[in-house]
């Protein structure tokens, strides 16, 4: 019953990434052995395209080495060069995986400028490639069981990587074998196929029949999810490749509920439940017959069938002639649970175990920018910081200016006393020095009563002399022609 199903890979067109990046380097990095080995670099990248996608890939782990050291330098160099039809312009073409053509045309391709397209149809060849390589485990050895799972569930996390961001990724409608319905369906298929090497493992192994009813259960269950999403999707149906898938995984959905029921059997006879167990083997002979009589074309349970048979022949013997349990009806019986020992792997940079990043020492488009910005802003910000500090040193240039600074000091070095001081102070000394200007100091009091009564005395006469002349000029009226006394001593009354 080892029959799996496979994934093609996509076929592409040359394309040659050196030319187009190496103008780009030359463009935007100074000239020096940096350029020189970034161009280097370049050319290095379109030898490992060609290497990856340019020839015929062997089923095995070195070949997926190759396609996964592609991918991994795809991602690195996303955020270093800007793939789009307005900068670095490289159209990738890539044909449906699974379309093969018509009488009059060829297969169905597309072709678009975009690295994320690119990315995505590498990533569904190394799905691809690691569900062929998987296919060709030897799963008589422990080795060959744990290589096949492990290769399963990466093709199915690859597939469910594409599912989540193709259409983010080319902002367009893909090619039907890389649209999420498609890849959806081949990530389900593969974790059937991972789950059933499991059941495969633990059944060589004998482990209890209990466990081994739960594996072959979920292995149904996803075999049985994958066929509806190929029944029910609108655009799967007319798919060719699932019109050849189809049959292979209804047959597995009835083999692996087949192998349920039988070790559920097993497990029912061991605890004395005899009717059950003709139950379960019965409906185990009904589904093995269903796959013999439609899809035996496709795979052979003559085997399988035989055993369960035998199983069959001889519980009925043995509770017609002994026990005489009650055969009970399918849908009274208990359901039998569910153990997943599978899941998606995730797709995390790098995949590869030996890569090496070609561009290491290239810095990321948006490290540029930001440092571009930043180089601006500091521009931006040193101009503003010296244009005020040259306003404020033409304001300080005033002010001295006004000052008679530094005309105005005699020695500005700060070693000795300008002389100008020197002979002011001896002037002073001369005429009696500190004690002398104290004596001014106290006299001041004194002096400033004195004036103070002197200046009271000025205020009264020039009061009188108002007085009398306001006098006169009411006794005399018209006649009196001279100046008044206010308008005479206006300035003398304002200065006291």
């Amino acid at each position: 019953m080892a029959s799996f199903i496979t994934v093609q890979l996509k076929k592409t067109s040359e394309v040659d990434l050196a030319k187009p990046l190496c103008k780009f380097i030359q463009q935007t990095y100074p000239g020096g052995e940096s350029q020189a080995e970034h161009c280097r670099a370049a050319e290095e990248l379109s030898k490992l395209r060609k290497s990856a996608l340019g020839r015929s890939l062997d089923k095995h782990e070195s070949s997926l080495e190759t396609l996964l050291r592609y991918y991994d330098q795809l991602c690195s160099i996303e955020p270093k060069f800007p793939f789009s039809e307005n900068q670095i312009c490289v159209t990738f073409t890539w044909k449906d995986a699974f379309d093969k053509g018509s009488l009059f045309g060829g297969s169905v391709k597309l072709a678009l400028a975009s690295l994320g397209y690119e990315k995505t149809c590498v990533l569904f060849n190394c799905g691809a490639l690691a569900s062929q390589i998987a296919s060709e485990q030897n799963l008589d050895s422990d080795e060959g069981m744990k290589a096949a799972a492990k290769y399963y569930q990466f093709a199915s996390g690859a597939f469910q990587h594409i599912k989540d961001t193709v259409l983010s990724s080319l902002n367009r409608e893909p090619t039907v074998d890389i649209s999420p319905d498609t890849v959806g369906t081949l990530s389900l298929i593969m974790l059937a196929q991972g789950q059933e090497v499991f059941f495969l493992k633990a059944t060589r192994d004998k482990m209890k029949d209990a466990i081994i009813a739960k594996l072959a259960n979920q292995a149904a269950d996803y075999y049985g999810d994958a066929f509806k999403q190929c029944q029910y999707k609108d655009t799967l149906p007319k798919y060719f490749y699932f019109q050849e898938v189809f049959p292979l995984l209804a047959a597995k959905h009835c083999i692996m509920q087949a192998h349920t029921e039988y070790h559920q059997s097993v497990l029912a006879k061991q605890q004395k439940k005899f009717g059950e167990e003709i139950a379960r083997l019965q409906h185990a002979a009904d589904l093995v017959k269903t796959v013999t009589s439609r899809y035996d074309e496709y795979i052979n349970v003559k085997d399988l069938s035989d055993k369960i048979n035998r199983a069959l022949t001889a519980a009925k013997k043995d509770n017609d002639f002994i026990y005489h349990d009650r055969v009970p009806d399918l849908k009274d019986l208990e359901p039998i649970g569910k153990v997943s020992l599978v899941k998606a792997t995730p797709m995390t940079i790098p995949l590869s175990q030996k890569f090496t990043d070609l561009f290491e020492k290239m810095v990321p488009m948006a490290i540029q920018q930001a440092l571009a910005v930043y180089n601006q802003r500091k521009a931006d910000l040193v101009n503003r910081s010296i244009g005020q500090m040259r306003e404020a040193t033409n304001l300080a240039n005033g002010v001295l200016a006004s000052l008679n600074l530094p005309a105005a000091i005699e020695d500005v070095s700060g070693d000795s006393i300008p002389q100008s001081i020197l002979q002011k102070s001896k002037s002073v000394i001369e005429q009696g020095g500190v004690e002398a200007i104290d004596q001014l100091m106290k006299d001041l009091p004194e002096l400033l009563q004195r004036n103070r009564e002197i200046l009271d005395e000025s205020l009264r006469i020039l009061d009188e002399e108002e007085a009398t002349d306001n006098e006169l000029k009411n006794k005399f009226k018209e006649r009196w022609q001279r100046t008044s006394s206010n308008d005479l001593y206006k300035s003398l009354r304002a200065g006291s």
